[in-house]
Parts: C-alpha cells; sequence; structure tokens
C-alpha cells in the first residue's frame, strides 16, 4: 500500500549562504537546496549572509525614528512632489492589483541626479534621481544607503551562488548590474487593520526585478502563494531575509525558476509592523537575455498574464508598476504615460 504524506506548509526552505565557504561538500549541499527552493517554491530564508546584528539595528533605529516624526514631517517628503516615486507615502495611497494597501512608507533608491527624459528617450528614465530625506534625521540617509550597498553585496553573491546551483554561468548577469543598477529600499510600517475592517497590507503580486531580501520583525504577516494554490504564513526567523525571485529571472529561465505570488495581511487591531524590503534590480536600460543553464529543456514555460506584460528592457516593467501602484503621482508627472481609460 503507498501512503501519501501532507507536504508541511509550516516554514519555507531555510539556507544557509556561509556554506559557500566550507569547503567543496558543504557548497554542493548550499547548491542542491537554493536549486529546489529556487525552482519549487520560489521564496527561502536566507541566514549566513554576513549583516551584523549592528547593521541591522542602526537601520531600524533610523526608520523608527522617521515614523516617529510628526506627520506634517513625513509629508513634507509625500512622494507625490516627486516625478521619480520617491519618497514619503501615506497610508493607503499606494496601490496593489487596483485596491489601496494599508500601509505608509518611504521609498528609496540610488541617490543619483535627476534624469528628464530627452526626445526619444524611454520614459524610464523619469525613474532615476535623488531622493527625499527629512532634515531632522540626517543619521536616515547614512543608514539607507548604507543599507542598500549592503545588501546589493549580498545579493550579487547570492545570484552568483544561485545561477551556479542550476548549472548556469555564475556571471552571467554581472553586466547588467554594476555601477548604474537600480536598487530599491522600501521603509514600511504597517499600522493594523483598517477602520473599514480590510486586511491588505500589500494585495497579492510578484516582484519585477531578479532578487528581494526582506527584513520583517516578530509580527508576521506575510503570506506566499504555495503549490497548493492557497497562502500560507511565513513565521520570522530572527536574523534571516525573506529572499523571493521575481520576474526577471522566471523569465530568463522560460519558467525553471519561479517568481511566487505573496501578500502582507494587516496585523490585527491596532498593531503595528515594520518590514524593509530590498529589491536587487538591473540597470534600467538593460535587456535580460535567456539564461543558458543545462535544466532549460525542462522549462514549463513563463506564467503569462496579459494585463500585466513583461518588456525586455527592465526601466519598462518597473515605469509600468509604479504608474499602477502610485496614481496620485503618476497623475501629476506622468499623464502623458497614462493608458486612456
Amino acid at each position: 500500500m503507498t501512503t501519501h504524506t501532507a507536504m508541511s506548509y509550516d516554514q519555507l526552505p531555510i539556507i544557509d549562504l556561509s556554506a559557500a565557504d566550507r569547503g567543496p561538500q558543504a557548497r554542493a549541499l548550499l547548491h542542491a537546496q537554493l536549486h529546489s527552493a529556487a525552482h519549487d517554491v520560489g521564496f527561502f530564508q536566507l541566514v549566513g549572509h554576513g549583516v551584523t546584528g549592528a547593521e541591522t539595528e542602526a537601520l531600524l533605529t533610523a526608520m523608527r525614528a522617521f515614523f516617529a516624526l510628526p506627520e506634517a514631517d513625513r509629508l513634507a517628503l509625500d512622494n507625490v512632489n516627486s516625478p521619480h516615486f520617491r519618497g514619503y507615502t501615506r497610508t493607503g495611497d499606494e496601490r496593489t492589483g487596483g485596491a489601496r494597501d494599508w500601509r505608509d512608507q518611504l521609498d528609496i533608491g540610488a541617490e543619483r541626479p535627476a534624469r528628464v527624459p530627452g526626445p526619444g528617450e524611454p520614459p524610464y528614465w523619469w525613474l532615476q534621481g535623488p531622493n527625499q530625506w527629512p532634515a531632522a534625521l540626517p543619521g536616515l540617509r547614512t543608514a539607507a544607503l548604507a543599507w542598500i550597498d549592503r545588501l546589493s553585496a549580498v545579493a550579487h553573491r547570492l545570484l552568483r551562488e544561485l545561477l551556479t546551483a542550476i548549472g548556469a554561468p555564475a556571471g552571467f548577469y554581472d553586466p547588467v548590474f554594476g555601477d548604474h543598477a537600480h536598487p530599491h529600499l522600501k521603509l514600511v510600517r504597517y499600522p493594523g487593520s483598517a477602520a473599514d475592517g480590510t486586511g491588505q497590507g500589500v494585495g497579492a503580486h510578484k516582484d519585477y526585478g531578479f532578487l528581494t531580501l526582506l527584513l520583517q520583525d516578530a509580527v508576521g504577516g506575510l503570506q506566499v502563494q504555495r503549490e497548493d494554490g492557497r497562502f500560507h504564513d511565513v513565521p520570522p526567523i530572527e536574523g534571516a531575509f525573506v529572499v523571493n525571485l521575481g520576474e526577471l529571472l522566471e523569465v530568463a529561465t522560460n519558467g525553471y525558476l519561479l517568481a511566487t505570488n505573496h501578500r502582507v495581511v494587516s496585523p490585527p487591531g491596532a498593531t503595528e509592523r515594520y518590514s524593509v524590503p530590498f529589491f536587487y534590480n538591473p540597470r534600467l536600460d538593460a535587456r535580460i537575455d535567456p539564461l543558458p543553464f543545462p535544466h532549460a529543456a525542462e522549462a514549463p514555460g513563463v506564467t503569462t498574464d496579459p494585463a500585466n506584460p513583461l518588456y525586455a528592457e527592465y526601466g519598462y516593467n518597473e515605469l509600468k508598476g509604479k504608474l499602477r501602484a502610485h496614481p496620485l503621482v503618476a497623475e501629476r508627472h506622468h499623464q502623458d504615460l497614462l493608458t486612456p481609460a
């Protein structure tokens, strides 16, 4: 008689990146675990990444200080003032799947001069520009930009190990990153449930870059859609990053690697939750070539959504997402880019 054991969804796979430094046997096991997690789940918890508790606490202290500012000080950084989609978004002003997200946040990217697209240039160059910083908290700029640099290095290493794990050239995508990569950091607060009882902290979605590394607090609320089609909680692990693959890797491998739907359920009552997602994205003008790897014949194809087309140049994908997620910014600065209703 054949018995079937139910798959456990109590926790995502846990990957120890430091195993890459512990000799051939440990690295081979790391690659087997990475391969399985990226191919079967599209999500995992990352430990052994080298980011210290002191580095993490420096960012969290600066973030808590920002959200403790008077509302008027936060609204002075309103992202409606930025054609580059940088700055503060008040609770309920961002949209996912057409519905409001019950959170407020500060969006931060690489600190670069504004680039206004010239005639014939792609409109995604609007996404490059300066951040907005609170004058009362000079330490926030230092901590946030240091975090972007630190996690870019972790993500770079992780991506190389992941590509090696599936038999691809480790440095295949190095050229689309480098000094002109387009990383994105969010400092996010979930203030508890909305007054009308709706529970969408963030609606179900996939990320559109390469890798996302999420620092979440102990409150929880992140849910990942697993093989049974249901959304399952991701219990927080102290010191771990929750990592998920973006749509670029799914497209590059013709569906062999998974970009997985996930969402955040608002914490109950007035409980606050803080999270820090970091998005490891390539240059805006990067064209993402298909990945050569030995399992390509097993790739099932990419999940397509006619309402959410993917473009060859990364910048068009991010611009599309920003225009949808931040309608107030789009209406003020980018009316010419909006599709008529």
